[in-house]
C-alpha cells in the first residue's frame, strides 16, 4: 500500500494538550498536517496553537468529549476552518485505580464515558467530513483492551470496549473508502502515568512500571509508531514489538469472518434496512479522573 502523505492533509486530535496527544501534534506537524485541536484547557490549547505555528497551520476548539453537542461543533468548525477534514485521532481518555468494592459508581461511569463513549461521539461527528476525504479514523486505546489488570475494572473495558467498536466501524465504512485503527501503547512516561505512580496502588500493582512487561515505553516511540501507522493507515498500531503476541492473537480469525461472513454487500443492505436510532432496545431476560492524554 502506498504511504498516505500527510503534508495539508487536517488531523483533528482530541485531548491535544496531554502528553501524548501534545507530542503526536508536534510530529504531525513536522509532516507539513495541518492541526484541529480539541480540549478542554483553552488557555492550553490557545499555547498550542503559538507553538505550532498559529492559525494557518494550527487551530483550536473547547470541547468536551462526553458531549456530542459540543464535540460535533468543534469539529464542523474545524472543517470550515481548513476547508476539510482527512484523519481523527481520538485520543482523549482517562483512569482510575481502584478496587470494584470501593469504587464510586460515578467514577466507574465517568470512565467509560469519556474512554468508550467519548470516542463513538467523536467518530459519529466526523464521520461525515472524514467521509468525503476517504480519510483515516484513529483511536487511541491501550494494552489493556488484551491484559486486563486487576482495579482497572472500568479502564479495561473501556479499552477493550473501544478495540471492539472500532473492529465494527471499520466494517460499516469499509466500502465508503475510509479505514479505521486502533493504537495500543503500553505504560507511557505522561502525566497520566505520574497520577497513577503518585497513588500507592498503582505504584505497587506495577512496581512502578521500572522492569518486565509493565516496562515504561517512550512517549517518542510511541509517538513515531503512530505517525507510522497513520501513513499505513494501520488498522492495528502496537508501539511495543514485546506486546505485539498479546495484540495479534485475538484478531486471528477476524479477516477471515470480516471478508466471508459480513460481505460489503450484506454490510450496506443492513445498514440501509436499519430503522432510526436501530429503534427499540433489545433486551434479553436471565433467571438470575485523571488528566486527559
Amino acid at each position: 500500500m502506498s504511504r498516505y502523505d500527510l503534508a495539508g492533509r487536517t488531523v483533528v486530535i482530541t485531548g491535544s494538550t496531554g502528553g501524548l496527544g501534545s507530542a503526536l501534534a508536534d510530529a504531525l506537524h513536522h509532516r507539513g498536517a495541518h492541526l484541529a485541536l480539541l480540549g478542554r484547557d483553552e488557555t492550553a490549547l490557545a499555547a498550542q496553537v503559538d507553538m505550532l505555528g498559529g492559525p494557518r497551520t494550527a487551530w483550536a476548539a473547547h470541547a468536551d468529549v462526553t458531549d456530542l453537542v459540543s464535540v460535533r461543533s468543534a469539529i464542523d468548525r474545524a472543517a470550515d476552518h481548513f476547508g476539510r477534514i482527512d484523519i481523527v485521532v481520538a485520543n482523549a481518555g482517562v483512569n482510575i485505580v481502584a478496587p470494584t468494592a470501593t469504587l464510586d459508581a460515578d467514577a466507574f461511569e465517568h470512565v467509560i464515558d469519556v474512554n468508550l463513549t467519548g470516542v463513538w461521539r467523536t467518530f459519529k461527528a466526523a464521520l461525515p467530513h472524514v467521509e468525503r476525504q476517504r480519510g483515516y479514523l484513529l483511536t487511541i486505546s491501550s494494552m489493556a483492551a488484551f491484559v486486563h489488570s486487576p482495579l482497572q475494572g472500568p479502564y479495561t473495558a473501556s479499552k477493550a470496549g473501544v478495540w471492539a467498536m472500532s473492529n465494527s466501524i471499520r466494517l460499516e465504512v469499509r466500502h465508503l473508502g475510509v479505514d479505521v485503527g486502533t493504537c495500543h501503547p503500553t505504560f507511557l512516561k505522561t502525566p497520566m502515568m505520574d497520577t497513577i505512580h503518585a497513588d500507592p496502588a498503582g505504584r505497587r500493582l506495577w512496581s512502578g512500571n521500572e522492569r518486565g512487561l509493565w516496562r515504561m515505553c517512550t512517549v517518542s516511540k510511541a509517538v513515531r509508531s503512530i505517525v507510522s501507522g497513520i501513513e499505513r493507515r494501520a488498522q492495528t498500531i502496537t508501539p511495543h514489538r514485546l506486546h505485539t503476541p498479546a495484540v495479534a492473537a485475538p484478531g486471528v480469525f477476524r479477516p477471515f469472518i470480516d471478508r466471508f461472513a459480513f460481505t460489503t454487500r450484506t454490510i450496506t443492505e443492513a445498514s440501509a434496512a436499519a430503522p432510526p436510532n436501530g429503534g427499540p432496545a433489545l433486551t434479553t431476560s436471565t433467571a438470575s479522573c485523571d488528566p486527559e492524554y
